[in-house]
């Protein structure tokens, strides 16, 4: 176990795999006591607090449907007191282009990527303490394109810009708003990096010939989680292995 997080209280959404469950791992081997959301994925949330607490750490799973209107309130109803770090994780991802995207997909994705970020912050910073950090997670897509990911690429844009202007709203508490942006990482989220044959385009795609890995982003938001991260806000931050696409 770390120490920089000793006695901070984080709150991690879609923390039952992928980049959430290697954030929540990284920040409570930091010290941080970690709230870890999840929607249904009970089991392998249940597995995340199970594995802190066997390395000596402190964490609660707590279950909210972020699709819903009632999400973001019944998880910041869960988290007791106040916290220190809200990393903004969880979100959906479809894959289709301009002419296959539907409206249903395109309100899921805005809402769970989007709407439910804006609100969960929202009900959760009157209770981040002063020096607190409000990390996001986006992506290269908000700037690159890529095919068949349009509508998401836009709700990874729209968190970019709510960066900038929660940064400016918060900065008076000293609270610092960023967010990660990864590039290729290879989650179950990710099916095309699945394949040899995706694996290969991501690595031609970089700077950094190898495939990234959850626990690269979440390296990236315990930096700006910690001390060291007070006198950045407002930024966008590619983790990407220098993706070049």
């Amino acid at each position: 176990m770390g120490n920089q997080l000793t006695n901070k209280i984080a709150v991690v959404t879609g923390a039952s795999r992928g980049i959430g469950r290697a954030t929540a791992l990284r920040l409570a081997r930091e010290g941080a006591k970690v709230y870890v959301h999840y929607n249904g994925s009970a089991e392998a949330a249940a597995a995340v607090v199970e594995e802190i607490a066997a390395a000596g750490g402190a964490a609660v799973a707590v279950q909210a449907d972020l699709s819903t209107a009632a999400g973001p309130a019944k998880l910041a109803g869960a988290v007791e007191g106040e916290i220190d770090i809200l990393v903004n994780n969880a979100g959906v991802v479809e894959y289709a282009g301009l002419a296959e995207t539907t409206p249903e997909q395109f309100d899921r994705l805005f809402t769970v990527n989007v709407k439910s970020l804006f609100f969960l912050t929202q009900a959760l910073e009157p209770r981040i303490r002063p020096g607190g950090r409000v990390i996001h997670v986006s992506s290269i897509l908000s700037h690159r394109a890529f095919p068949g990911l349009t509508a998401y690429a836009a709700t990874k844009g729209a968190v970019d810009a709510l960066t900038i202007h929660l940064a400016a709203q918060l900065g008076a508490r000293e609270i610092t708003v960023n967010a990660v942006a990864p590039g290729a990482i290879d989650t179950d989220a990710s099916a095309w990096l699945q394949t040899e044959q995706g694996q290969a385009t991501a690595k031609q795609m970089q700077a950094i010939p190898r495939v990234g890995k959850a626990e690269d982003v979440a390296d990236a938001v315990a930096a700006l989680a910690g001390p060291d991260g007070r006198w950045i806000t407002g930024q966008v931050i590619a983790v990407s292995g220098g993706a070049k696409l």
